[in-house]
């Protein structure tokens, strides 16, 4: 009996020794704390949480693979960098270092895992030096250098159609531009610019594509206004407005001074950001940001612009 009653207490006793000196590391593990070998101490952990579009891809951390797939969720990480790597079957691979800090919880929730064979059909049916891609109204525009034409199609290149001819400027177009509304086609070179008309504007008239001749300054590019009517030119000289019409005079809206300028056009509010050269009090030119409202509302457009005289 007094043997037994011996027993009892030194397991007691021993139960309670076990419990004092395994309570901090319950209590740690409890408050989101794991023994650092390395520091040979207690540290608060990081979570580490991942998505991916697909989801099921396989996670490799630090060369381990988890036992869960994407979306997944790794708990109790010592902070610092880890090497991460995704794999999916028949996609490629994800790989990447992450950074774990302590207390926090780090989100890794926008990773795409492409296909190893991605989705490719060729849209057009006919030769293209150009295209242009008009999401409202669910059409692609291309443009055939062969025959000097414009065809449309829907967006999965079905049921294309001629929709307009343009004639061949004297060098080949920089670039190509639709109007705002879509009914209108901008090319230019250096020294033509060219439109070409692809909605009929008025059912009993025949709108026919044109081509304006800039023979002395050199065009750099240039944007349709909101109107879909008026141009903005800029050239290594100026900054110029003009109709798109067959006969038009432009306006010269500032002079520059910087022969190969850099531009933007906000179509949203028709303000051109420029860059141009001004002279300092030093005698050196130096490159300025501006910005020209273009809006009807304070911008006098069919005051200054005038058709040019029957020659």
């Amino acid at each position: 009996m007094v043997n037994e009653q011996r027993i009892r207490a030194v397991l007691f006793y021993l139960s309670v020794i076990i419990f004092l000196i395994g309570l901090p590391f319950i209590l740690s593990f409890a408050l989101g704390y794991k023994f650092d070998r390395r520091a040979f101490k207690f540290t608060k952990t990081g979570l580490l949480v991942i998505k991916t579009q697909p989801s099921g891809a396989s996670v490799y951390l630090d060369g381990k693979l988890l036992n869960a797939k994407t979306p997944a969720t790794a708990s109790e990480l010592l902070p610092g960098r880890y090497h991460l790597r995704l794999e999916l079957e028949r996609h490629f691979p994800w790989i990447n270092e992450v950074n774990i800090d302590a207390g926090k919880v780090t989100r890794l929730e926008k990773i795409i895992l492409f296909p190893l064979r991605p989705n490719i059909k060729q849209v057009n049916s006919d030769r293209l030096s150009a295209f242009w891609v008009d999401e409202e109204h669910s059409a692609i525009y291309y443009v055939d250098p062969e025959d000097n034409s414009i065809y449309r199609s829907n967006l999965a290149g079905d049921d294309s159609e001629k929709i307009a001819f343009f004639p061949a400027l004297s060098s080949p177009p920089i670039k190509w531009k639709l109007s705002t509304d879509k009914t209108k086609l901008l090319y230019f070179n250096a020294h033509q610019i060219g439109i070409v008309y692809l909605e009929p504007q008025n059912r009993h008239y025949l709108n026919l594509p044109f081509i304006l001749d800039y023979p002395y300054d050199k065009i750099i590019d240039i944007f349709w206004h909101s109107d879909s009517y008026h141009l903005i030119l800029v050239s290594n000289k100026n900054i110029e407005a003009l109709e798109a019409q067959p006969r038009t005079e432009s306006v010269a809206l500032v002079n520059l001074n910087k022969r190969n300028t850099t531009s933007f056009y906000d179509i949203r509010n028709d303000t051109l950001y420029f860059l141009d050269a001004q002279k300092a009090e030093d005698g050196n030119f130096y490159d300025n940001l501006y910005k020209l409202d273009l809006n009807p509302r304070v911008f006098p457009f069919q005051e200054l612009i005038k058709l040019k005289q029957n020659e």
